[in-house]
């Protein structure tokens, strides 16, 4: 075995040549577990919302609807007028879940007001046995 320490003349050479193929394999391998290792940042959840009509059907005259509010504030109001507070909207759903036959509740929450409030008032509706709630005003979100 042999070693080359340089040239025979006494001159200083400066082997500057490094093998960067190890390094190249290294970076390559990295980039791909990185790559594979990233979370999926699709978490929107994807609601098919029906598109306003141009012509509503005329509503029925003998059918009863109940206008119900929620504002950006988290104020709570029933055909125009500001509920006090969660018991009294309980005893509304359970004076409307209780006629025959159930007026339809049209829920029409401010885009600002929170989820928290609306879910509230959905899960309280169900929970007292009124059936029938429709999202009135989704015109709002469509921009």
């Amino acid at each position: 075995m042999s070693m080359s320490v340089g040239s025979a003349e006494g001159e200083d050479e400066v082997l500057l040549d490094m093998n960067t193929t190890p390094l190249i394999d290294v970076m390559l391998v990295l980039l791909i577990l990185l790559i594979v290792t990233i979370p999926v940042q699709t978490h929107a959840v994807k609601l098919d919302m029906p598109l306003p009509q141009l012509n509503p059907p005329p509503p029925d005259p003998n059918l009863e609807t109940v206008d119900l509010e929620i504002d950006f504030d988290g104020t709570v109001i029933w055909n125009g007028t500001p509920v006090a507070n969660r018991a009294t909207l309980q005893r509304y759903f359970q004076v409307v879940a209780g006629q025959i036959p159930q007026p339809e509740i049209h829920l029409r929450p401010n885009r600002l007001a929170k989820y928290e409030t609306v879910a509230t008032a959905l899960a309280d509706a169900q929970r007292l046995g009124v059936t029938k709630i429709g999202f009135v005003g989704t015109d709002q979100y469509m921009e």
